[in-house]
Formats: structure tokens, sequence, C-alpha cells
């Protein structure tokens, strides 16, 4: 790695800065990643990180000992069920609990940068739609997704039920959140909601790659454009368009378009160019 790179080591999980790319990965491998409120509170402590760090272009979310997320920590849920502890067993505390997620699962969505999931093995219940909240999803062979809610008698959380028929359509994600089946990573790509396919040991390196010829691009434009997407299903056309002027106005105000201008009326190579930088030998 280059030697600009900071490893952080959070309760439950990594943080590493390599550049312009930050890479988070899950580091409770014995139990399949699942999402204990350890690993919750990492998430809010990396988002802040991320955030006020202004040389970051890239997110990457993964995970480890070959599994993403294997979900809710379900031991953990049955040790509070029989907790006789209202504060920790009963409805309001699962309610105060998930709205505690849902402040930093928000933060994440709403992040001023691309997020990548790459996704090794299980991506199961809150652990499938935490990669939802990706905007690339990149998969190995042996990835397995599954809205497992069903198996508990649980409903699907972790903005799964927003996400998910945005990108495959109503009468899909109906089948795949009340069947709970199984999804295999070529069903997820031709589903639509895998970019690509890699085998294990190629999937870190094809992530990393991939995050780092994103990181190229226009920084403030890109966060405006995944702001206005995440927004595009549920605002009025009217409304969008005002946006869209609003966010033209500080994009052409950037030094990055007044350089790329430059560029192309010196008739000099672009910025971001993903057609030449994917053909190109990655270095990363």
């Amino acid at each position: 790695m280059a030697s600009d790179t900071e490893t952080i080591a959070l309760r439950e999980s990594q943080l590493v800065i390599d550049g312009p790319v930050a890479e988070f990965s899950h580091q409770r491998p014995g139990a399949r990643n699942a999402l204990s409120m350890e690993l919750r509170a990492d998430y809010a402590e990396m988002l802040a990180r991320v955030r006020e760090n202004r040389a970051l272009r890239v997110l990457v979310l993964t995970g480890s000992g070959g599994s993403f997320c294997a979900g809710g920590d379900v031991k953990g849920m049955n040790e509070r069920l029989q907790d006789p502890d209202p504060e920790r067993n009963s409805p309001d505390a699962t309610r105060r609990r998930l709205m505690d997620s849902q402040l930093w699962l928000t933060q994440l969505r709403e992040l001023d940068l691309p997020v990548i999931a790459a996704v090794d093995g299980a991506a199961y219940g809150a652990g499938f739609g935490l990669a939802l909240q990706a905007d690339f999803i990149l998969a190995s062979t042996r990835a397995a997704f599954c809205m497992s809610f069903a198996r508990m008698g649980a409903v699907p959380d972790y903005g799964a039920l927003y996400t998910l028929p945005r990108i495959v359509g109503l009468a899909r994600a109906k089948e795949v959140m009340l069947t709970a089946r199984r999804i295999g990573a070529q069903e997820a790509m031709a589903m639509g909601f895998v970019h690509a396919v890699h085998e294990p040991a190629a999937l870190p390196q094809a992530a990393r790659a991939f995050a780092h010829r994103l990181s190229a691009g226009p920084r403030e434009a890109a966060a405006m454009t995944r702001s206005l997407l995440n927004k595009s299903f549920e605002t009025d056309y009217a409304t969008l368009a005002t946006l869209e002027a609003c966010a033209q106005g500080v994009a052409m105000a950037s030094a990055y378009h007044a350089e790329a201008a430059a560029r192309f009326t010196r008739g000099e190579p672009s910025l971001f160019d993903w057609d030449r930088d994917s053909a190109a030998p990655q270095q990363k």
C-alpha cells in the first residue's frame, strides 16, 4: 500500500485511509460480522471521521473472514428477550435501537462520497439492507443475499423497505422479502442490485481499483448527483428541476469544473475518463 495509508482500529471494525479512498471493514468474522451494538457504534464513529476528511473521495464497505454481514446479532436478540428490564426488552426499546441506527444510516445515505459495498459471503437481513445503501455492490462468486427477516418473524429494516423496491421493482421486492430465499451473486447481478461479480480472492483488489478510478471524479458534482438521485423517486419534476439548477450552479463554480473546461480548451486529456481509466493498467 502507499505510504500515506492510515489504519484505525475501532471496536469490531477497521478503517483504512488510502489516499482518496476510505475502506471500512467489519472485523467480527467469528460471528460472520453480525451487527452487534459495538459494530453499530463503529459505523457512527467511522462516518464522523469520513465526513470531516475533505481529502476523501470514495468509501468502501467490506467484511472479513468470508462474510460481509450476517445481519442482526440473534444471540443478542435472544438474551434481550430473556431480560425483564423494559429498557432492553420492550417494543419501545426496539424502536429506539432502530432509530439510533437510522441516525448513522441516514448519514451513510447522505454522505458526500460514492459508496461501494464489496460483498464476500453472507449479506443477510440487516447486512443485505446495509449493502443496499451503497451506490455499487461488487460481489464475490460465493456471495449470498437474503432478506432473512421472515425466517425470524421480523419485518425488513435497515432501509430495505425503501431501497430494494426502487432497485428491483415492487413485485420482485415482495417476492424476495416474503420468501426470505437465498439469492446468489449471478442472480443478484441479473436482478440489478449487484454491479459486478469477482472471484473471492480478487474481490478486495477489484473493489479498491474501482474506488480509486472513481476517486478521480469531481467531488462536488458527485456528491450532488448522488443526493439528487436518492431523492428522485419521491420528488416531482418541477422541484427536481429547481434542485438540479441550484446544484449545477455550485458544480460549475468549482475548481474541478474550471480545470476540466481549461483542459478541454487546450486539447488536453480530461481529469476523469472512466473508459480510458478502466482500460489502463491499475496501480492499486
